[in-house]
């Protein structure tokens, strides 16, 4: 009993003071960014400001910009168009915009064009959409329908509702084999991408919206509005959450799910902590805004971008 109440006040004391971190270093995006892809050692960070920047991490600069029309607004006014999510596959870069009346726009840019695949005017209000292979990409509508959507033929060959609460985020595993929804009830679903079958779902410990969900190594994070970061596995093992003060916006894990990272306050700092022991091990400061992505480049680096133009890198040791 003893040996138990010592290691439970350690990890206290360990948590009271995980050591901040500042930026190893910062790049400059051309507005506050939304979504953010990492592919051999580049960076694609998808912003408001119709543009997808392009980052060398080797280089530590903007190396390329990926242009979007600008759209008009309902009074007519030329305004900037918001991209949703990016990805990237080959050559391939996936483009989700904002479009007029509503709409949204889905472009693949390769070699300097843009080719439309799905055109605002058809009214299809989608939320996210990432590639399954070169043939194929995987959306959500805000209804929380997810479509797999066929490249060359420009069909629709699979769909499912998952459920009639509102689409909050969804990440794909490493194989591409498993898709993770997350929607404002709290639920978790976990969606086999080659037939959209439901394998499971995850409930009862976010009692409120999720915000952002990630998948690594059959460990699974959530970032939710009730203040709660649960951690579920595939396996047996049983879930926990982590309970912080503020309203949790984006979550992320490292590659082998050993590390988990949360923004975890309204002064935009992200809690990286071991999600063995559950110890807090840092908090990156120096964010500037609402804090949209947290992803690891390995078990000792990390890239946090917000709704300000700075993303910044962390060095954890």
């Amino acid at each position: 009993m003893l040996k138990k109440s010592f290691t439970f006040l350690l990890l206290f004391l360990c948590s009271l003071f995980a050591k901040d971190i500042e930026p190893t270093f910062s790049l400059n995006a051309t507005g506050g960014v939304v979504d953010l892809v990492l592919n051999e050692n580049k960076i694609y960070a998808s912003t408001l400001s119709s543009s997808v920047d392009i980052f060398d991490m080797a280089k530590k600069e903007k190396i390329d910009s990926i242009k979007i029309p600008k759209i008009k607004d309902f009074t007519q006014n030329v305004i900037e168009s918001k991209i949703y999510s990016v990805d990237i596959l080959k050559e391939n870069v996936l483009i989700l915009s904002q479009g007029e009346n509503g709409g949204r726009n889905l472009f693949i840019y390769n070699s300097g064009k843009l080719l439309p695949l799905i055109e605002d005017k058809e009214k299809l209000y989608i939320s996210y959409a990432k590639f399954l292979d070169e043939n194929h990409i995987v959306y959500a509508l805000l209804s929380n329908q997810i479509f797999i959507y066929n490249i060359k033929n420009r069909t629709i060959e699979k769909q499912i509702q998952v459920s009639q609460s509102k689409f909050s985020s969804f990440r794909l595993n490493e194989t591409k084999t498993q898709i993770i929804v997350s929607d404002e009830s709290g639920v978790l679903t976990l969606v086999d991408t080659k037939n959209l079958q439901i394998i499971k779902t995850f409930e009862n410990m976010n009692l409120d919206n999720v915000f952002q969900v990630d998948i690594k190594n059959n460990t699974i994070i959530t970032a939710g509005q009730d203040g709660r970061c649960v951690v579920y596995y595939l396996s047996k093992k049983e879930p926990y959450f982590k309970k912080f003060d503020f309203l949790l916006y984006s979550a992320g894990l490292s590659s082998t799910a050993k590390f988990g990272g949360i923004s975890s306050d309204e002064e935009n700092n992200v809690t990286i902590f071991n999600t063995e022991t559950k110890e807090n091990i840092a908090k990156l400061v120096k964010n500037k805004s609402t804090i949209t992505n947290i992803v690891f480049i390995n078990e000792n680096m990390v890239i946090v971008s917000s709704e300000d133009k700075q993303i910044n890198i962390y060095k954890l040791n």
